[in-house]
């Protein structure tokens, strides 16, 4: 498999639909993918496709974000939604997808990364818990579910110097996107 990343463009927009929708079969994250791609309070986002020998067989959004309550709002994304067409699971693409987004954020000054996820998968980016940290998610996360909300910090100094509660763009920021 050579995977090829690039940034999607708008021409590639039925491609990546299709692709949220064989990863999950829902319409509603193939809805809330719609709308936080042309959603303003979502910019600058970044928006990465996995192609297989031309095929698209993934998709990672990062859309931007900021910190309520600090004194100087970090630059924040938050990483929403990654999905992989069932046929390329399990053989590096989301990996593929989130390095290659966390670079180029990473060089695009990002400081910091939030994810609603796998507290199983994220880890070993160097995601961790984010509710101890005092950096909360915009909506509350039940206990059982707290290792899910994590934060990666990019600049390396940014975590314990900021505190707050995060708030993502207008798609994203419904209560139903923030539990199971």
């Amino acid at each position: 498999m050579a995977i090829e990343i690039r940034e999607a463009g708008p021409g590639d927009l039925d491609a990546v639909l299709a692709i949220e929708w064989s990863a999950f079969e829902r319409d509603d994250i193939v809805e809330l993918t719609r709308d936080m791609l042309a959603d303003p309070t979502a910019e600058p986002p970044l928006s990465l496709i996995a192609l297989d020998d031309g095929r698209p067989v993934g998709h990672v959004l990062f859309t931007a974000a900021r910190l309520d309550g600090a004194e100087a709002s970090p630059l924040v994304s938050i990483l929403a939604p990654l999905a992989v067409a069932p046929e390329a699971q399990n053989k590096r693409v989301g990996t593929a997808l989130v390095e290659a987004g966390l670079d180029r954020l990473r060089a695009a000054g990002t400081e910091l990364v939030f994810v609603l996820g796998h507290p199983g998968y994220y880890p070993r980016f160097g995601f961790r818990p984010a509710g101890a940290l005092g950096l909360d998610a915009p909506y509350p996360i039940p206990a059982k579910d707290a290792d899910a909300w994590m934060v990666l910090d990019l600049s390396g100094g940014t975590l314990g110097q900021a505190r707050g509660v995060v708030i993502c763009c207008n798609a994203l920021s419904k209560p139903e996107h923030w539990r199971e």
